[in-house]
């Protein structure tokens, strides 16, 4: 994890590197539970038995948007700000999904920090280059541009 005490030494951690250390595995249960808060039950996701037998990836795969959902998880994990009082999710520049995440999959991430600039709310923007991938993976399963408020 990197701990930087405030805004200040955050801005002097632009290009540097953050990884989460423990990998998040994605069950079943899980994706079944963002089809129902998302209202995406696509087969592919939600029928463990038809995916097995249709699906090109020979079993049920996570959302894409799965993936993406968790980069505010992971980055909880990787990077502290020890005077922030909180931080709010902005927005995306760019997100790719290059390779499915079968269910069962252990997931971890790298995000660095591209720019922290001051921002008018009076906290800062952060620009994130996220890369999310799998245990035994050979591309990355999500790649995001990640936008963020930090406040003091």
């Amino acid at each position: 994890m990197l701990v930087v005490k405030d805004i200040a030494d955050l801005k002097s951690s632009i290009g540097k590197t953050t990884s989460t250390t423990e990998p998040f595995e994605i069950s079943q249960e899980l994706v079944n539970l963002f089809a129902d808060a998302t209202k995406d039950y696509q087969w592919i996701h939600t029928d463990p038995e038809r995916a097995k037998k249709e699906s090109p990836f020979g079993g049920p795969i996570a959302h894409g948007f799965f993936s993406l959902s968790l980069i505010p998880k992971f980055l909880e994990g990787a990077l502290k700000v020890e005077s922030a009082k909180m931080g709010v999710n902005y927005g995306l520049n760019k997100v790719r999904f290059p390779a499915p995440v079968p269910v069962g999959s252990k997931l971890n991430c790298s995000c660095t920090i591209k720019n922290v600039e001051d921002h008018s709310t009076g906290g800062v923007k952060v620009t994130w280059s996220c890369i999310v991938t799998r245990e035994g993976g050979d591309k990355p399963v999500c790649v995001a541009e990640m936008l963020s408020l930090m406040f003091e």
